[in-house]
C-alpha cells in the first residue's frame, strides 16, 4: 500500500540543511538542496523585455540587443556554479557570459555571430546559495 507524507518542513538530523535521498538504483544517496535550481528566469527578449516567470530572481536588465543580465534575490555563494541557458528560435546561439555570484548575462547571437534579440530565453543556476 502507498503512503502519502504531508509536511510543511523537513529538516536533517546531524545538519538541519541537509537531507540525503536514495538515489536511483537504491544503490547510493544524493542531496536533496544540492539537486534543485538556486535560480531560474523565462524571460522575453523582444520588444519590451518582461519575466515571464521565475524564481529567486530580483529583476531583468537589457544590456542592449541580444545581451540581458538575470539579478538574483538571494546571491549564490561561489561564481563556480553551473548556468544552463536555453531559447526557443532556431538560428541563434544562446550562452551566459561572466556569471557573479548575484546574476548572470545571456548572450545571444545568430548564426553570422551577430547579437540577436530573440524571445522566449531562460536561465537556470544550480550552486550553493550563501
Amino acid at each position: 500500500m502507498a503512503s502519502i507524507l504531508k509536511v510543511d518542513t523537513i529538516t536533517g538530523v546531524a545538519t538541519a540543511g541537509s537531507i540525503a535521498i536514495t538515489g536511483e538504483g537504491n544503490s547510493t544517496t544524493t542531496n536533496l538542496q544540492q539537486g534543485l535550481a538556486k535560480v531560474w528566469c523565462a524571460f522575453n527578449g523582444t520588444g519590451t523585455i518582461a519575466v515571464r516567470d521565475s524564481f529567486n530572481t530580483a529583476s531583468l536588465t537589457d544590456n542592449g540587443t541580444g545581451t540581458h543580465t538575470v539579478n538574483y534575490t538571494s546571491a549564490i555563494a561561489t561564481v563556480e556554479y553551473a548556468v544552463t541557458t536555453s531559447h526557443q528560435e532556431n538560428q541563434v546561439n544562446c550562452c551566459y557570459v561572466g556569471p557573479t555570484v548575484s546574476s548572470v548575462r545571456v548572450d545571444s547571437r545568430n548564426d553570422a555571430g551577430t547579437y540577436s534579440d530573440i524571445d522566449h530565453k531562460t536561465a537556470v543556476a544550480h550552486g550553493d546559495l550563501a
